[in-house]
């Protein structure tokens, strides 16, 4: 028989061996924990629309239950600017770089377990050794002790565990639920740099909107101070109320420092999400882009700079969707993750429980040794065929012990996955709420922002005539200044925390993985309507 005759008939028997012993795999097959139940997130039902309000984002929406997410839900504020820098942050972060390498990691370990466990190992060896018989030291005098010589071999070796109880079995199980462990990851930190890209926007767009107002009411308290000490210097004013109004201008500018950090910390935050330099975030030209113009400003900014963002460039979505909590649990990436882990922590049980169990292990061999290079592989001289049967008798303890330990493990998972759908209904819940919180706020802050606005103008003319002293009037500028910046955070409110719901939801990654056949990169998303019509 030649080696390559062996090398062909010795991989036939294996296969067999290996298709015929495989017993069933021990331990509990994966079942997913049940869906909750119920039809609603909160302890009470809520309206299907919110109220309106006579102000900025203020329109009523309408919350549509079973529709799903949009896979590009961010498109639903209708801003070019956002859509760009959230492209930009999931192109450029290195959060979903660090997440994707360690999808990559996950995905080669199971490669790599795989191909040991699905297929025999066959290693060759090539050798050559100097040797020196001494027959004297056998008892054997007769014959003198042949000179050194130097010999040649070859070999391959066939070897398969055959996975009777179904360790291998188990251990590739863990190894995928491993991989999906780290694609929901994958997801959930996609879902996650987005909403927090779309939320820093938000926040951005809302302190520009409060410095803007700040400005606003101090020129406005600057020109009442102008005709308060025009006053004075005509006789006709005490000077008590010009410092009066020097106070009340004061405290109004001395809000502004306290914006600009936030915005500038806040832009800083975007730079970062962004994956820039916090240096990326420079604001150059701000003043002359406040306006209409800041939508063509947008437009024609750096692609390495940090776009501007304004409250009146984003649009609150009219309707938004609402999945049952059944849905949820499918639905929102972290939940999935928490489902992955579970299944691992399954899959380990199996692994513990087939490590009780006999393992066997078939090997065979074949080559040829010679004293000349030359005729090495000319037959084959040298052949073994093997089969191992290994039975733990005694180890202290330690597999047994290994069992519980997978067994506990197992328990933690599911009471964790428990918490993660917990968390998840919770936070729908919060949402929900919040925006017809926030549509009530709203409402409540235009009407006072209204009467503010109406009372300082009359005030204004009645200290112009005479008819109120300056306390009126100050009283008067100051809740104009604080219910006009509260309207505006209200405004944000609202498109804050549409996000946080689209977020909750789970942010319609499942809409783009069907598109592109569970690829978890370069994925083409559905346009943002098609979910909520």
């Amino acid at each position: 028989m030649t080696l390559s005759a062996f090398r062909c008939k010795g991989l036939a028997p294996l296969a067999g061996a290996a298709a015929l012993l495989a017993g069933c795999a021990v331990g509990p097959d994966f079942v997913a924990p049940p869906a909750p139940e119920g039809a609603r997130h909160g302890a009470a039902p809520l309206p299907s629309t919110t109220m309106s309000a006579p102000a900025p984002h203020g329109q009523a929406q309408r919350l549509v239950d079973g529709a799903d997410v949009p896979a590009q839900w961010w498109s639903l504020f209708g801003s070019p600017a956002l859509d760009g820098a959230i492209r930009t942050a999931l192109a450029n972060s290195p959060t979903l770089a660090q997440a994707q390498a360690s999808l990559e990691r996950a995905q080669h370990d199971y490669a790599a377990a795989a191909g040991i466990a699905q297929w025999p190992a066959i290693d060759a060896r090539l050798d050559a050794a100097r040797q020196q018989v001494n027959i004297e030291s056998m008892g054997i005098t007769a014959f003198p002790s042949p000179p050194p010589f130097t010999l040649y071999g070859a070999s391959v070796r066939v070897s398969y565990v055959l996975d009777l109880f179904g360790a291998q079995r188990r251990e590739l199980e863990g190894l995928r639920a491993a991989v999906d462990f780290q694609r929901f990851e994958l997801e959930a930190a996609r879902l996650s740099l987005a909403a927090n890209v779309a939320t820093a926007a938000i926040r951005e767009a809302s302190l520009r909107a409060q410095i803007e107002d700040t400005e606003a009411l101090i020129d406005a308290q600057r020109r009442q101070l102008a005709i308060v000490e025009q006053g004075v210097a005509l006789g006709g004013t005490a000077r008590v109320e010009a410092e009066r109004q020097r106070g009340e201008l004061a405290q109004t500018e001395a809000l502004l420092p306290g914006l600009t950090r936030q915005l500038a910390a806040t832009r800083h935050q975007l730079a970062v999400y962004l994956g820039l330099p916090p240096a990326a975030a420079a604001d150059p030209g701000a003043e002359s882009e406040r306006g209409p113009a800041g939508a063509t400003a947008n437009a024609n900014a750096d692609a390495d700079a940090v776009p501007v963002f304004r409250l009146a460039e984003l649009r609150l979505p009219d309707a938004l969707p609402v999945s049952l909590p059944s849905t949820l649990a499918r639905r929102r990436p972290d939940i999935r993750a928490a489902e992955a882990l579970l299944h691992r922590a399954s899959a380990d049980i199996g692994v513990a429980t087939a490590n009780l169990y006999p393992s066997l292990t078939l090997s065979a061999s074949a080559g040829t040794q010679s004293r000349t290079g030359g005729d090495l592989f000319d037959h084959l001289n040298v052949w073994n065929v093997a089969a191992g049967l290994v039975q733990p008798v005694f180890r202290g303890g330690a597999l047994r012990a290994r069992q519980r330990a997978a067994q506990a493990a197992y328990r933690q998972a599911l009471a964790a996955h428990r918490q993660a759908v917990l968390q998840g209904l919770r936070e729908v819940a919060d949402a929900l709420q919040a925006l017809h919180s926030d549509a009530a706020t709203l409402r409540a802050r235009a009407e006072a922002a209204r009467r503010a606005a109406s009372t300082l103008a009359i005030v204004t003319e009645q200290y112009r005539l005479g008819g109120v002293s300056q306390l009126a009037l100050i009283d008067a500028q100051r809740q104009h200044r604080e219910t006009t910046l509260a309207l505006t955070r209200a405004s944000a409110d609202r498109l804050a925390d549409s996000a946080a719901l689209l977020q909750a939801l789970g942010g319609g990654w499942w809409q783009a993985e069907a598109e592109t056949d569970g690829a978890p990169q370069g994925r083409a998303a559905a346009p943002a309507t098609t979910a909520l019509r």
